[in-house]
């Protein structure tokens, strides 16, 4: 079984993805020879990863009737030695004073379930090819 996303250009340096009825607006910033307009595709992926562990930290808390207004995740991209790629990405979870205690591990390991994180420790293969398609 496979879902289908379509990729497009917007225009100049834009790309769009098409999936489930969304549409994910891309650019290259100025400096890249884009015209800046949404975010970068890595830009993307970084944000996809700390969203992810937010849908489980939050839900988390909801189940408990725990507030979330304060809590937030401060995801930190470490780049690797001479700086060309990232080596760590670090999530930290941030919770008010009155945050229950016995729950501060248990946030740890809702953000662990995260589909993103999953996939990136346990990579999919990649297959890219070209087809002439009959219009």
């Amino acid at each position: 079984m496979h879902n289908t996303m379509i990729i497009t250009s917007g225009g100049g340096k834009k790309v769009n993805a098409a999936y489930r009825g969304f549409t994910i607006e891309t650019d290259q910033s100025e400096r890249n020879g884009g015209e800046g307009t949404a975010p970068e595709p890595f830009m993307l992926f970084l944000a996809s990863i700390g969203t992810c562990a937010g849908v489980y930290v939050y839900s988390f808390c909801e189940q408990r009737n725990i507030p979330t207004d304060n809590i937030r995740i401060v995801q930190k991209q470490h780049k690797k030695e001479g700086g060309k790629g990232i080596e760590k990405i670090s999530l930290e979870i941030q919770v008010p004073e009155d945050f229950p205690r016995k729950y501060h591990d248990a946030l740890v390991k809702a953000a662990n379930l995260c589909a993103v994180k999953k996939h990136i420790q346990e990579a999919p293969d990649f297959e890219v090819v070209t087809n002439v398609v009959d219009e």
